[in-house]
């Protein structure tokens, strides 16, 4: 039996295979641990007299063999411990397995329990309500005239796929009257809907919401209702095609003008800028290049539930601590399961993508109680269709 240090001189002395010569006592040092620095002529005789022995030594190739069986063996055993032993403190893990349980419970990405919904209606039924729409009297005419062509920019087509294999397609016409957005609101609504219950439900099955009082629940739900149905919706986003793909149903945004291309050459964004739709879609390709797990999209939906500057909230520092846990969470769910350094910025690239989301939020919500203030068509089905609610 050697120690590592003598063991390495052995090694190396033999594979120099030079003469060593005493240069104090011709060969009668006293070898200590403290003293065998200071000869190695002296430290390698007092080696060969332990016992060790120059073929016993492994080659170069045999090593390398041995450091690959050990990297080997550290990689398979890594792989079969639970994620507590690699970074996860046993409160993260229940905090992520909740977030999961509330997930399954309240979404199912074959939105097979999303039935009796309205399907858009002919094109010219729309004709009624949009010459509703008349600009109101006054200097808000000219506010309500650029919010109508806003509006009337929107191109939503819809695919339905029956039971029984057959398809049904909705798309707009080729127009400016703006008819087919408003004969597809009902639909939207209906679909806003129930996200909005799905969402509300999987706050209620986390404990940490549970235990906050009922109006910073109720401020919280409000606040975040849009950012988490993004997040939902970029779980069934398809980057190839440009479509949402909601089990039966699927949705695609079409560019009215059909000019100008953004990113891929079949994903038509033109003209959406002006209901902030661009950003929303620009936010859904680079959400779904980042190729999330399903942990990580949960995380990300309870550390955006958990905004404590949200309005209305009075306990902000709970709310706020409680986000930090979620995110302090989200990012060690990242160190021990994603191989370094490959993605070793991805938890600044998700809190960076929750801040758009934030932003695009904010711009979103303005935008539409703007409308709602000018118009009362705005009530109830965009206030619906966007989860503007009083509480």
């Amino acid at each position: 039996m050697t120690c590592e240090g003598c063991k390495g001189f052995f090694r190396r002395a033999m594979k120099r295979n030079t003469r060593l010569r005493c240069p104090f006592r011709k060969g009668t040092c006293e070898i200590t641990r403290k003293t065998r620095r200071q000869c190695q002529a002296c430290r390698l005789r007092k080696c060969l007299e332990s016992g060790m022995k120059k073929e016993m030594i492994m080659s170069d190739a045999a090593v390398e063999q041995r450091r690959a069986l050990i990297r080997r063996k550290k990689r398979e055993r890594m792989g079969t411990q639970p994620l507590g032993a690699k970074g996860l403190t046993q409160e993260q893990q229940t905090m992520i397995r909740e977030l999961m349980d509330a997930q399954m419970k309240t979404f199912d990405t074959t939105f097979s329990n999303f039935k009796d919904f309205r399907l858009p209606e002919a094109p010219s039924s729309g004709h009624e309500v949009l010459e509703s729409l008349q600009p109101p009297a006054g200097e808000e005419a000219a506010k309500w005239s650029q919010i109508r062509e806003d509006l009337c920019s929107l191109k939503v087509s819809l695919r339905l796929r029956g039971e029984d294999g057959s398809i049904w397609n909705y798309k707009p016409q080729p127009d400016s009257s703006g008819r087919e957005i408003f004969s597809l609101l009902p639909h939207m609504a209906d679909m806003s809907t129930y996200m909005f219950k799905g969402i509300i439900n999987f706050a209620k099955v986390i404990s940490h919401f549970r235990d906050l009082p009922i109006e910073d629940q109720i401020s919280l739900l409000k606040g975040a209702t849009f950012e988490l149905c993004q997040l939902r919706f970029n779980t069934v986003f398809n980057a190839e095609t440009g479509t949402w793909e909601c089990g039966r149903l699927s949705y695609c945004l079409e560019d009215p003008a059909g000019a100008r291309e953004e990113g891929r050459s079949h994903i038509r964004t033109g003209g959406f800028q002006q209901l902030l739709l661009e950003p929303v879609l620009k936010f859904h390709y680079r959400l779904k290049k980042l190729q999330l797990h399903r942990e990580e999209y949960v995380l990300m939906q309870a550390i955006s539930l958990f905004s404590p500057d949200r309005p209305g909230v009075v306990q902000r520092s709970v709310v706020d601590q409680l986000q930090e846990r979620f995110a302090i969470a989200l990012k060690a769910y990242i160190e021990c399961s994603r191989p370094q350094p490959a993605h070793r910025f991805l938890f600044l690239k998700i809190m960076a993508m929750l801040t758009e989301l934030r932003s695009i939020n904010a711009q979103h919500t303005q935008r539409l109680l703007r409308i709602q203030d000018i118009h009362p068509f705005a009530s109830p089905l965009m206030r619906e269709l966007f989860g503007i609610t009083d509480g």
